[in-house]
């Protein structure tokens, strides 16, 4: 049998945790709703930027290689430096190459001068052969001697213009306008034409390229946007390119694209592009990894919201809304890319819906909230969407 002492207990706690309860509910039925701030969802023209890696490449390179065969006897350039087509970089010994068109000369005077006399008895035998005084085999050999020895100057003749050549190469000179690298060769190399060896390269960096590759399907998903009238392209039909160089600056000239291949690379599943770049002040150099920010258009019906209402999770981002009711919900969204302290919204909310930017961290959905309007500082630069009255 219980005691009465410890049946006495029992019920002094029960009529206790009762009475606990009985305050606890009151004081929750009298505890206000949480406060939040929200902000109503209008669509506005906002730009569709896609992000992919990039190379930067010379507009124009051009591989100096020997042309004749022969010692370096200079250097004439500094390496790394501007210049011009048509400066002289390096000097081959000519010694070789003169003595070459000094023969070559002297053989063409040797066959002008055979010429001259084939050409001579040619005449003669011409007036013998018309008096009988010869055969007329005798006059046509002469003739014939007289026009091999005038071919014979020919060839002597592109032999001494061959031999000009080859000197004229001993002097090698830059093929383009544009930026000397370093000497691949140093006085008193032997360097051959035959193999032709590597002097220098001169590259062309202003303007410069920028070749970025776009996945296939990526490009395909655009192209139905365009038709269906989601983006629109700019007037001029120009596609920008902004840069973000590796240590996270801009850089302060846009490009735009100038070359999209017309097929898909096989291995990669990619679509090859280019931009053009200004490159004034050679900050952009051939090899750089870079960043690129292609402005495929615009979205007429955009949604931008700010950062701080977005909930990421391991399936994207999501938001908590406030319906009609005043109670809350969350909502999974495709996000696109930021912009400043905004997010593009790619899917997932229409205009007109009510979402939370501040307080929803300390609400469930189903919790019934009150409301107030989100405010923020707007600036010039900032491409935000605009918040209504809120209720």
């Amino acid at each position: 049998m219980i005691s009465p002492v410890v049946r006495y207990s029992v019920l002094l706690m029960s009529t206790l945790l009762a009475a606990c309860s009985d305050d606890a509910d009151q004081q929750q039925g009298s505890r206000p709703p949480p406060e939040v701030a929200v902000m109503t969802i209008e669509s506005q023209p906002v730009q569709n930027v896609i992000e992919l890696p990039g190379r930067v490449e010379a507009v124009r390179t051009a591989e100096v290689r020997a042309r004749v065969t022969g010692i370096v006897q200079r250097r004439l350039y500094e390496e790394g430096t501007e210049v011009e087509a048509g400066q002289e970089l390096f000097h081959i010994d000519p010694r070789e190459t003169q003595a070459n068109l000094n023969s070559a000369q002297a053989a063409l005077k040797s066959a002008q001068a055979n010429a001259a006399n084939a050409t001579r008895n040619a005449e003669r035998y011409e007036e013998l052969v018309q008096r009988s005084a010869i055969s007329r085999q005798d006059y046509d050999a002469a003739v014939a001697e007289a026009r091999t020895a005038r071919a014979n100057v020919s060839q002597a003749q592109a032999a001494v213009e061959s031999a000009e050549l080859s000197l004229e190469y001993t002097r090698v000179t830059a093929p383009i306008d544009g930026v000397a690298g370093r000497a691949d060769v140093t006085e008193g190399a032997l360097v051959s034409a035959a193999n032709a060896t590597l002097m220098t390269r001169v590259e062309q960096n202003d303007p410069i390229y920028v070749n970025i590759a776009q996945s296939n399907s990526d490009l395909l998903a655009l192209r139905a946007q365009f038709a269906a009238g989601q983006l629109v392209l700019p007037e001029d039909g120009k596609v920008e390119v902004r840069l973000v160089l590796e240590n996270g600056a801009e850089y302060p000239h846009p490009g735009y694209i100038d070359f999209l291949a017309m097929t898909v690379d096989r291995s990669t599943g990619t679509v090859a592009a280019r931009a053009q770049f200004p490159n004034p002040d050679r900050s952009l150099l051939p090899g750089q990894f870079v960043q690129a920010r292609v402005l495929a258009g615009s979205r007429p019906e955009g949604i931008l919201i700010p950062q701080r209402a977005v909930m990421m999770n391991n399936r994207g981002g999501s938001v908590m809304l406030v319906n009609d009711a005043g109670e809350t919900e969350s909502v999974q969204i495709v996000l696109g890319d930021m912009r400043g302290s905004n997010w593009v919204v790619r899917g997932g909310l229409e205009p007109g819906q009510r979402i939370i930017v501040d307080g929803w961290q300390g609400v469930r959905p189903g919790t019934e909230v009150r409301t107030r309007p989100f405010q923020r500082e707007e600036t010039p630069t900032q491409n935000a969407a605009t918040t209504g009255e809120q209720n």
